[in-house]
């Protein structure tokens, strides 16, 4: 029988305590930003400034958000065509079915595609405020993300990304509902779902172990948004429940921005550990137009900035 002595034990635990939290980290992991197009000069610096600053992580593509009823859908076009045209980034332009005919979202994706943009961000988008929170398609609109999908896929061959809801959409009647859309979009030529932003890992492993039994084998990222502010999460969770101990870690941060945000990207970091000892290796992040936290989570998740290799004489 082997015995261990209590110094032996003493040095395992002094070489467990020397290894940071992250310290093991491989750096194996893809990722991708999502950014939304600027409404002022001052806010398109901020911007820029972001995708300069992210740009060295080689993200696999960064996507520009859609506003509410096409509200930004120039803006969101410029943005696209700037990334296409003045870097090295992957842009993948957000569509929604919301307030546009078929005819019309044709046009905007034919101007994608001239424009040498090859992935779509396809939602259905949100009801119109005139609604009361009824989403209702345009009379000769796609009445679905399923169907605006299906439709891209006859338009152009576009790489397309769908929306998908861990903790189910706040609007479907039941979980499994949700899950029969998810498939529908799939089914039509979806490239990939990406999730709403969540904070338990053990929330998204249950969701890939329903949608792999519902037939549903593409991937499916998981969305990551750090805490920028509390209040504001809390607004837009809808079904997204927010764990106490997550909570209480932010207490009393409310008007200290920069303690908040440190704690935001270290517990961000966390999760998206969690999920990688759960074998993730994609995570797409919710950046807000602000680089710090993102690059911050993906430094301690290992992965490092990539330069120019140098030129060898």
């Amino acid at each position: 029988m082997t015995v261990t002595t209590r110094s032996e034990e003493a040095a395992r635990s002094a070489a467990s305590a020397d290894t940071p939290l992250f310290g093991t980290m491989a750096g194996d992991i893809s990722v991708s930003f999502e950014f939304f197009p600027p409404k002022n000069e001052k806010m398109e610096s901020q911007l820029w400034d972001a995708i300069t600053e992210l740009a060295p992580l080689a993200p696999g593509f960064v996507s520009v958000t859609y506003g509410a009823g096409g509200s930004t859908r120039e803006r969101t076009h410029a943005t696209v065509a700037r990334i296409r045209r003045e870097t090295e980034l992957v842009p993948a332009a957000h569509l929604t079915c919301v307030a546009a005919s078929k005819g019309e979202i044709d046009e905007i994706a034919d101007q994608y595609w001239q424009a040498g943009v090859r992935h779509i961000v396809a939602l259905r988008g949100d009801p119109q405020p005139q609604d009361n929170g009824v989403f209702r398609p345009h009379p000769q609109g796609y009445e679905s993300a399923a169907a605006l999908v299906e439709g891209l896929r006859k338009r152009h061959d576009f790489e397309i990304s769908v929306a998908a809801y861990p903790e189910v959409h706040p609007e479907a009647s039941s979980a499994q509902s949700d899950l029969d859309n998810l498939k529908r979009k799939i089914d039509a030529g979806a490239t990939r779902a990406i999730t709403q932003f969540f904070f338990s890992a053990d929330a998204y492993f249950r969701f890939l172990d329903k949608a792999l039994t519902a037939g549903i084998d593409a991937p499916i990222v998981p969305g990551i948004m750090p805490v920028t502010s509390f209040a504001a999460i809390r607004r837009m969770s809808g079904n997204t429940l927010i764990p106490a101990s997550l909570e209480s870690l932010f207490t009393d941060l409310d008007e200290r921005p920069g303690p908040r945000a440190l704690v935001a990207a270290v517990a961000a970091a966390d999760l998206c550990k969690r999920l990688y000892d759960g074998g993730v290796r994609d995570f797409h992040f919710y950046t807000l137009n602000k680089a710090d936290q993102t690059y911050a989570i993906c430094q301690l998740l290992g992965l490092r900035a990539h330069t120019p290799c140098e030129e060898t004489v």
